[in-house]
C-alpha cells in the first residue's frame, strides 16, 4: 500500500487483484495503460486515479466489490439508440482519473480524494451481478457511476458472466482511453457513452485530462465498431458559447453524422455552486446548432417536458416519429427490430434488438 493511504484506501486495497492493463518497467516500476494518463508508478505508489497501485512491482487493481448497484432505464445512461425502454443493471466502484468540480456522481468518483463522500462498498462476485441482472429482467449491464476505464479488469470479469446470461454490456465513461484498453474491452463492450465536456484544451486540463485524448477515443471507438453516443453537460459560463458548441458538433459530424449527441442540463453540484442551472432555452440553442451542422440525432435532456420534442427519435430520412419519450420513459417505439423506419425503410443506426 502507498504510504499516504487513507482508511478507505486500505479497505479498497483488500479488494484488488493483479492488473492486466500494465507494462513492466525497470526497477519494479510499472506503466498502467488503463487510461490516457499512462501513469508510471514506482513501488509503493498509486496512479492518478488513486485506486490502481504498485505493490512490489505488481500493479494491483480494483476487484470484487461495488459501491453502487441498481436498475435504471437505459435512457438514463443515456443511450437512446440501444433497446429503447430496456432496463439496465448499473454497477460502479470508486475512483476517477478526472476531478471535475461539477461532478454529478462525486460521491463515487471522488470518494478516495474527498472524505466528505462517506461512501461504503459491498463485496460481490461477477456471477452474482450477472445473475441479478437476469433475475430482475435487465437486458443490459452498465459500468458507470465512477470512471469505468480505471476498473476495466473488474468490468470485463462481470461482462464475461453477463454475456453468458444473454446481456449486452456498456460503458459510461469520460473517454480518456488508450489503444490497449479499447483492445481489452472490444470483445465485451457493445455500447459506449462518452462525456465530451467541452472543446477547449485548457479547461479540459483543469478537469484532469486533455481534449485531444478524448477526441481520439471517440474516433477510435467509432472506427472499431462500438455503438457510441456522446453527452455534453452544458454548463453556463463554462462551455455554452455558440462557438464551442459549434466546434463540438462539427467534430462529431467529422466522425459520423449518425452519432447521437445529447446536450444535457447542468445543476449546481459538488464544488460548482456559483452558477445557475442550464435553461431550456440554452439546450434548445445547442440542439439547433447540432442540427444546423448536420448531425442526424441531437437530443436535449434533464428537463423533461420543456424541450419541444428533443427527447424523441425521428427518422432522418422522412422525419417520422420513431421513438417518443418523456424523461426516461419510452411512450412508443416504432423502430423495427432490424433498425428500419416502418414508413420509408431507412436504416436507423443503433442497436435495436
Amino acid at each position: 500500500m502507498p504510504a499516504t493511504a487513507t482508511p478507505l484506501s486500505r479497505l479498497l486495497a483488500r479488494h484488488t487483484r493483479e492488473g492486466e492493463l500494465v507494462e513492466t518497467l525497470e526497477n519494479q516500476r510499472v506503466r498502467c495503460v488503463a487510461c490516457g494518463h499512462r501513469c508510471r508508478i514506482p513501488p509503493g505508489h498509486e496512479g492518478i486515479c488513486r485506486v490502481r497501485f504498485n505493490e512490489g512491482g505488481v500493479l494491483r487493481v480494483p476487484y470484487g466489490y461495488v459501491s453502487g448497484l441498481q436498475l435504471d432505464p437505459i435512457e438514463k445512461k443515456p443511450f437512446f439508440h440501444a433497446l429503447p425502454g430496456a432496463t439496465a443493471l448499473s454497477f460502479g466502484m470508486l475512483g476517477c482519473d478526472f476531478h471535475c468540480a461539477y461532478c454529478q456522481n462525486w460521491i463515487s468518483s471522488q470518494a478516495v480524494r474527498d472524505p466528505g463522500a462517506g461512501t461504503s462498498v459491498r463485496e460481490i462476485t461477477p456471477e452474482e451481478i450477472a445473475r441479478l441482472g437476469r433475475e430482475r429482467g435487465a437486458r443490459i449491464v452498465t459500468s458507470t457511476y465512477n470512471e469505468p476505464l480505471i476498473t476495466s479488469e473488474w468490468a470485463v470479469a462481470v461482462f464475461r458472466q453477463a454475456r453468458q446470461e444473454g446481456l449486452l454490456c456498456s460503458y459510461v465513461s469520460n473517454g480518456n482511453g488508450t489503444e490497449e484498453v479499447l483492445d481489452y474491452l472490444q470483445p465485451w463492450v457493445s455500447l459506449y457513452k462518452v462525456d465530451l465536456k467541452g472543446f477547449r484544451d485548457r479547461p479540459y486540463r483543469d478537469l484532469g485530462g486533455t481534449l485531444d485524448r478524448v477526441l481520439w477515443t471517440i474516433q477510435a471507438l467509432h472506427e472499431r465498431g462500438f455503438w457510441v453516443e456522446v453527452v455534453t453537460l452544458v454548463v453556463p459560463g463554462h462551455n455554452d458559447s455558440d462557438e464551442e458548441l459549434t466546434d463540438i458538433a462539427r467534430f462529431l459530424v467529422s466522425v459520423s453524422r449518425d452519432i447521437p449527441w445529447h446536450v444535457t442540463a447542468f445543476h449546481p453540484d459538488y464544488r460548482m455552486d456559483d452558477r445557475n442551472r442550464t435553461s431550456a432555452r440554452t439546450l434548445l440553442r445547442a440542439a439547433e446548432i447540432g442540427a444546423r451542422e448536420g448531425l442526424h440525432f441531437v437530443y436535449a435532456g434533464n428537463l423533461p417536458g420543456a424541450l419541444q420534442g428533443l427527447e424523441n427519435t425521428y427518422c432522418p430520412s422522412c422525419r417520422a416519429l420513431l421513438v417518443e419519450r418523456t424523461g426516461f420513459r419510452v411512450l412508443q417505439n416504432r423502430v423495427e427490430a432490424t433498425g428500419h423506419c416502418p414508413d420509408c425503410r431507412h436504416l436507423v443506426p443503433g442497436v435495436w434488438s
